[in-house]
């Protein structure tokens, strides 16, 4: 059975808040089905994770309803995104992987997310520094900052 952090579930919930914003659907939440396509874990997995969210704040969501993140959760789901997308521009410009489509099956994206639980924050600002402060990331995603991505969340 594939473990799934909560790292993982901010990070998809991320995505998705990302993908839906190009819909012009942001204010929608995030369906838990599209969470278990995703990370490719069961239902009942995606239920079990998102109470623990919601218990420690991260994201707001009742039973058979769509899932937000808190302020807290977007920080944090932010954070793990940059992370993760620093880490993928590090790996095509510096170690010079090839990029593959599609992203998600992509051994660059495999390695960012192996290393995005590594890697300390003290380690990612110098790579952010040392790679001059990215942008975009290999496949044109934002890498999201302070000020970056702006979706309906619940507080």
């Amino acid at each position: 059975m594939k473990r799934t952090s909560k790292e993982d579930y901010l990070r998809c919930i991320y995505f998705l808040y990302e993908r839906s914003k190009n819909s012009n659907n942001n204010d929608a939440g995030i369906k838990s089905v599209d969470l278990s396509k995703e990370l490719n874990v069961t239902k009942p997995s995606v239920s079990e994770m998102i109470k623990k969210l919601s218990s420690k704040g991260y994201v707001e969501a009742k039973p058979y309803s769509n899932i937000f993140l808190t302020k807290k959760g977007f920080n944090e789901a932010k954070k793990v995104m940059h992370n993760h997308r620093v880490i993928e521009v590090f790996l095509k410009n510096v170690l010079k992987y090839e990029i593959n489509k599609p992203h998600k099956k992509s051994k660059i994206h495999e390695e960012a997310h192996k290393l995005e639980h590594a890697f300390s924050e003290e380690s990612i600002k110098r790579l952010d520094s040392f790679l001059k402060d990215p942008k975009k990331s290999p496949y044109g995603k934002e890498i999201p900052h302070d000020n970056s991505i702006r979706n309906k969340r619940r507080n």
